[in-house]
C-alpha cells in the first residue's frame, strides 16, 4: 500500500497566505502532521523576521510531546530551537524559535505583554476543542493584530472544525485544506443499543477487539471512575501478555507519559478525551469508543457547575476514530448503532457557551473591555453566564460597581487560578495565613487527596485533606499538590511552608473564596442547607462533615431540586460576620406567616438568602396592612375572606347592574378586579387585624359598599333590590348569581292574581320566577306569569291538588286571593 500524501503538499500555499494576509485557517484530518510539520516549516520563513512562533496546545502532555518530537526532528535536545512552556516547567533558551505552550500561559502573557515582544506568529492547534481560554486567546491576539501589531501572524489549525466561520472571523482568512496522511479506518457499529453498565459493555468490546485485531488498543471512556472499573475488569480477564494502562487528566504528569510510551507487549490504554487530539500513542491500530464524555455545565441560576456524562458529537467521534489510523490501517469499534450515529450533534458545544465565565469576566476587565462583542469571539458568551460571573467578581472585590477592575482584581488576575482561589490567596496575606492559603488552593486545584467518602470525620473536609497531605497517604498526589503550593508561595512571595491550621482558620480562608457559598442548615441534623446565593444543597456521602449550623460549601454539584455538597468546612457565625461584613444587611421584615396564620414582624441580619440572626419586632399599622394583603394574595385569595351571604349578594347585584346598565358606569366588583385592587378597597377596614381569627370577623359588606359613590349605592338599592313584595303581602328575597338574571323563589299560592312579571334594572330585566309547591319544591320556572296562569297552571293544578288538599288550587287564579296560608287559616 502506498503511503498517503503528507501535509507537506500545502505548506507552500500556507506560507504564502501568512505572508500576504497575516492570517490563515488550516483544516487537515488527524495524522496529517499539522502539529509538528507546520511549525518547523514556518520557523525560518523570511516574513517572520527571526521572531518566535508560539503554538498553543490544549493539554500539557500534548505540548511536551509535540516539542520533543520537533526537537528530535532537528536532531536537538528540547529547549534549543524548539522548547515548551507548561505549568511548573519551561524549557526554552535564547535560541528558541518555536515554543509550544498550554493555553493559559499565552492568555497570561498577553495580559502582561500585549505587544507580544519577540513573537512573530501564534498558532492555535486543535482549535476545534474550543476551550474558553483558547477562544479568549484568539480574541485577544486578533485585537492585538488589528490595533497594535499588523505584522503578527495568526494561524488556526484543526481536524474537525467548521472552518468557514473561523475564516470569516479572521477577516476572510485563506482556508487551506488537505487530505493528509490518514490511513483508512474501518468503523464497526453495534447492531443494537448496549444495555448494562458502561464499564462492563466496554470491557466486553475490548476483549472482542483483542481477539479480532492486531496492534495496541485505545479505549475512550467518559471519566476516571469508568476507567478504573474497566481496568479492574480487564485485569481479571487478561493474562500478563497484555498491558493495561490508564490516561486521564488527574493523573500525575509522569504517569500520563508512561501511558503513551511504547511497551514490550500488546497494550490497552483506557483514556478520557485527553487522548482525542494531538497525542500519538505509538502502536495504536484499534479504537474502542464508548461514545460518552464528561462535560461541565454551568447553571447561572444557581451559580453552580454540573458535571454531566453526555453523548459525544460527530466531530469528536471522527477525531477518536482517527487515532486508529495514525500508523497503519485501523479499526474503530463504536459502542452505538449506525442509526444513533445520525443523531449526534455535529460539534461539541464550546466551553464559552456552557462554562463558569467568572475567569473570562476578569480577563475582559483586565483587558479593559466592557462589551465582549467588541472582540473577535467565534461565539459570544451568554449574557446570563457573564452577568453571573461579574456578580461573583464584585462579591470577591475584583470589580467595582461599574464593572471596572480593582487593584485587588489586578492582583487576582496575575495568579494562574480561578478568581475564587486567587481572591483567597490575595486576602490571606493580610491575615498572615498565606502559606496555608497556598496549600488549600493547591489542594482545591488538583486531584482529590482522599477517596470519596474516606478520611476522618471532622469539622472540615479540607482539614482532613491537609492531614492526608501531611501524612502523604497518596504519595503521587501529595507531590503534585506540594509542587503547586510551592509555585503559589513563590508567586506571592510567601516564605516557608504552611502551618497546619485548625477548622476555624480554614473556614475563615475559604470565606474569602466562597462568600456566596456560606450556608446555614435548614433544620438541625438534617444535612440540608440554604446557601447565601439562594440555592439549596444537601451534604453528600463524599463529605465527611456532620451537622454544623454554618458551613462554607466548597465543592457543590448542581442538579435537581437541590445540589450536592461534596466538600465543605464549618465556619462560625462570628467568622461569617467578619469575613462577609460588606455583604451583610439588616432588614426589618413584616410578613404573613401562613403556618401561624398571623402577621409576624422580625428584624433580620442577612447574608444574601440566609438569615444569620433575628429578633421579634413590633409592626406599625402600615406594615400590618401590607403583610395582611400579601398573605391574602399569596394564600387563599378572596376565598379566605369573610364572605357573608349579604356581601356576596351585594357583589352580584353590582355586577348585574354593571352588565345591564353600562351607562351608569358602575365599578367592576368581579373577583379578578377585587383581587387586583385589594389594597384600595380592603386596607382601610383592617385596623387591628393581625391574624386569621381577626380577619374572619371583618364583614365585607361595608368595604364593598365603600367602593361605590353614594349615588351608585342608591341606584343599586333601587334597581337591584334585595327583596320584592308579592301579592300575598310577603317580602321575598331576590337572589342574584354571578351570572344570569335575578330570580325569585316563591310559593305558587302567593302569586295568585299577578299577571305582570316583576322587572328590575329600570324595567329592562324580568325577574325569573321559581314557583314552588307547598313543600317548597320547584314546580315551574318562568319569566312570563301571564302565560303560566293561562296555560301550564291547569296541568300543575291537576297534578298537585290531590297531593296538597289543604292548600288552595282555584280554577280561576286571576281572581283568587293570594295567600301564604292553608285553607283553614284562610276562613
Amino acid at each position: 500500500m502506498l503511503k498517503p500524501a503528507t501535509i507537506d503538499a500545502v505548506l507552500p500555499q500556507l506560507a504564502e497566505a501568512l505572508e500576504l494576509r497575516n492570517v490563515a485557517v488550516l483544516q487537515a484530518p488527524p495524522g496529517a502532521g499539522k502539529t509538528t510539520r507546520v511549525p518547523l516549516a514556518l520557523m525560518d520563513a523570511p516574513f517572520l523576521q527571526g521572531g518566535k512562533i508560539i503554538m498553543l496546545e490544549p493539554r500539557r502532555l500534548a505540548a511536551v510531546n509535540a516539542a520533543r518530537y520537533m526537537a528530535q526532528c532537528l536532531g536537538e535536545e528540547v529547549g534549543r530551537r524548539v522548547g515548551y512552556g507548561i505549568r511548573f516547567e519551561r524549557k526554552v533558551s535564547s535560541a528558541t524559535r518555536i515554543e509550544v505552550v498550554t493555553e493559559g500561559i499565552l492568555a497570561r502573557r498577553l495580559q502582561s505583554d500585549p505587544l507580544l515582544e519577540g513573537v512573530s506568529a501564534v498558532i492555535f492547534d486543535e482549535f476545534h476543542e474550543r476551550s474558553l481560554t483558547c477562544d479568549l486567546s484568539l480574541a485577544l491576539c486578533r485585537d492585538v493584530q488589528l490595533g497594535l501589531r499588523e505584522d503578527l501572524r495568526l494561524l488556526v489549525m484543526s481536524a474537525t472544525l467548521d472552518a468557514e466561520p473561523v475564516a470569516q472571523l479572521l477577516g476572510g482568512a485563506p482556508l487551506i485544506t488537505t487530505e493528509g496522511r490518514q490511513y483508512p479506518v474501518e468503523i464497526r457499529y453495534l447492531k443494537s443499543e448496549p444495555s448494562g453498565r458502561l464499564a462492563e459493555t466496554t470491557c466486553a468490546s475490548v476483549l472482542r477487539a483483542l481477539s479480532e485485531t492486531k496492534g495496541d488498543i485505545l479505549v475512550f471512556l467518559p471519566g476516571a471512575g469508568d476507567i478504573r472499573r474497566c481496568e479492574t475488569l480487564l485485569q481479571q480477564k487478561l493474562g500478563s501478555d497484555v498491558m493495561v494502562a490508564v490516561l486521564y487528566g488527574d493523573l500525575p504528569f509522569a504517569a500520563q507519559e508512561r501511558a503513551i510510551l511504547p511497551a514490550d507487549r500488546r497494550k490497552v490504554v483506557l483514556a478520557t478525551n485527553i487522548a482525542e487530539t494531538s497525542l500519538t500513542i505509538e502502536g495504536v491500530r484499534v479504537v474502542v469508543d464508548s461514545g460518552f464524555s464528561r462535560q461541565l455545565r454551568f447553571d447561572p441560576s444557581t451559580g453552580l457547575n454540573r458535571l454531566d456524562t453526555m453523548r459525544i458529537s460527530a466531530a469528536s467521534a471522527q477525531q477518536r476514530a482517527g487515532r486508529a489510523g495514525r500508523v497503519a490501517p485501523g479499526v474503530c469499534y463504536r459502542l452505538w448503532t449506525e442509526h444513533a450515529q445520525t443523531t449526534l450533534l455535529p460539534f461539541t458545544p464550546p466551553e464559552i457557551k456552557v462554562s463558569d465565565l467568572a475567569p473570562l469576566a476578569l480577563d475582559l476587565a483586565q483587558w479593559g473591555v466592557a462589551d465582549p462583542a467588541s472582540l473577535s469571539f467565534l461565539d459570544l458568551p451568554p449574557a446570563a453566564h457573564l452577568a453571573e460571573g461579574r456578580a461573583l467578581l464584585q462579591s470577591l472585590g475584583a470589580l467595582d460597581r461599574r464593572g471596572n477592575i480593582t487593584p485587588l482584581g489586578k492582583k487576582m488576575a496575575a495568579l494562574p487560578m480561578h478568581p475564587r482561589l486567587s481572591a483567597m490567596l490575595a486576602g490571606s496575606l493580610a491575615t498572615g495565613q498565606g502559606g496555608l492559603a497556598c496549600t488549600l488552593a493547591a489542594i482545591l486545584s488538583e486531584r482529590d487527596l482522599l477517596p470519596r467518602g474516606g478520611g476522618t470525620v471532622s469539622d472540615s473536609d479540607l482539614l482532613d485533606r491537609l492531614d492526608a497531605l501531611a501524612e502523604r497517604r497518596d504519595p503521587q498526589a501529595s507531590r503534585t499538590v506540594e509542587r503547586l503550593a510551592t509555585y503559589f508561595r513563590n508567586a506571592l512571595g510567601v516564605q516557608g511552608g504552611h502551618v497546619q491550621g485548625d477548622a476555624s482558620v480554614v473556614g475563615e480562608l475559604l470565606l474569602m473564596a466562597y462568600p456566596d457559598r456560606v450556608a446555614r442548615e435548614r433544620t438541625p441534623g438534617s444535612g440540608r442547607y440554604l446557601m447565601a446565593n439562594g440555592s439549596g444543597a444537601r451534604l453528600s456521602r463524599r463529605s465527611n462533615l456532620r451537622s454544623q449550623p454554618f458551613i462554607v460549601a466548597v465543592e457543590v454539584e448542581g442538579g435537581g431540586a437541590e445540589g450536592e455538597i461534596h466538600m465543605a468546612s464549618a465556619v462560625t457565625l462570628d467568622a461569617v460576620r467578619s469575613g462577609c461584613a460588606g455583604a451583610i444587611t439588616r432588614e426589618r421584615r413584616v410578613f404573613w406567616d401562613e403556618r401561624e396564620g398571623r402577621v409576624v414582624a422580625r428584624e433580620e441580619e442577612r447574608l444574601g438568602a440566609i438569615v444569620l440572626s433575628e429578633r421579634a419586632a413590633t409592626p406599625d399599622k402600615r406594615e400590618i396592612g401590607a403583610a395582611l394583603l400579601g398573605g391574602i394574595l399569596s394564600g387563599p385569595g378572596l376565598s379566605g375572606l369573610n364572605w357573608s351571604d349579604e356581601a356576596r349578594q351585594f357583589q352580584n347585584r353590582v355586577n348585574f347592574l354593571r352588565r345591564v346598565l353600562p351607562e351608569e358606569e358602575l365599578p367592576d366588583l368581579s373577583d379578578r378586579a377585587l383581587t387586583e385592587n385589594l389594597e384600595r378597597w380592603l386596607l382601610p377596614y383592617l385596623d387591628g387585624v393581625r391574624s386569621l381569627a381577626h380577619l374572619a370577623r371583618v364583614d365585607l359588606r361595608e368595604p364593598l359598599k365603600g367602593i361605590l359613590e353614594w349615588r351608585q349605592q342608591k341606584l343599586v338599592d333601587e334597581e337591584a333590590p334585595t327583596h320584592l313584595k308579592v301579592p300575598s303581602g310577603s317580602r321575598i328575597s331576590l337572589e342574584y348569581s354571578a351570572e344570569g338574571d335575578p330570580f325569585l323563589a316563591v310559593k305558587l299560592q302567593e302569586m295568585f292574581g299577578l299577571a305582570e312579571t316583576p322587572r328590575v334594572a329600570k324595567g329592562r330585566v324580568p325577574v325569573v320566577i321559581h314557583l314552588l309547591s307547598p313543600a317548597r319544591r320547584p314546580i315551574q320556572v318562568t319569566s312570563d306569569l301571564k302565560s303560566f296562569w293561562n296555560g301550564a297552571y291547569r296541568e300543575v293544578c291537576k297534578e298537585l291538588k290531590g297531593r296538597y288538599p289543604k292548600h288552595p288550587w282555584p280554577d280561576d287564579p286571576w281572581n283568587a286571593p293570594a295567600t301564604r296560608h292553608v285553607k283553614k287559616r284562610m276562613s
